[in-house]
């Protein structure tokens, strides 16, 4: 069985090129939201399209767009505004979500975005437990 980084030695993605960038913009705008949600989700997206897409009516749009660690802390830190308890759930378990939004959702009024932080909070220290012991 081959690990994550063997796979992706054997079969790398294709160059960043000016025409995949045009069609992300173009695929931003599409009517159908799952073809938006895949935008969001890639880590190559413009960061103005990211903001487009931060505002996004579709809440799945905006999930992906929470969960990706590409999105740049400033519109995370919009984010946090959300109305979606779903989306300030997944912004919760983004690695990358930036301390004071982490600060801000612990008071969330929802209890599954606070549970949320909660957890990660915690895999942080444990990770952090296990660093100290192997150093």
């Amino acid at each position: 069985m081959l690990t994550a980084e063997e796979a992706a030695a054997l079969h790398p993605a294709p160059a960043v090129t000016d025409s995949k960038i045009t069609r992300l913009r173009l695929l931003a705008q599409h009517t159908n939201p799952k073809i938006r949600e895949s935008v969001a989700s890639n880590q190559h997206t413009p960061k103005d399209v990211y903001l487009a897409l931060a505002r996004d009516s579709d809440v799945g749009v905006r999930s992906c767009l929470a969960r990706n660690e590409a999105v740049p802390c400033d519109i995370l830190r919009l984010m946090a505004q959300d109305p979606s308890e779903q989306v300030r759930g997944w912004l919760a378990v983004n690695f990358f979500a930036p301390l004071d939004v982490m600060e801000q959702l612990a008071n969330d009024p929802d209890s599954t975005v606070r549970s949320l932080v909660d957890w990660k909070t915690e895999l942080a220290q444990m990770a952090d437990s296990e660093a100290a012991v192997s150093a």
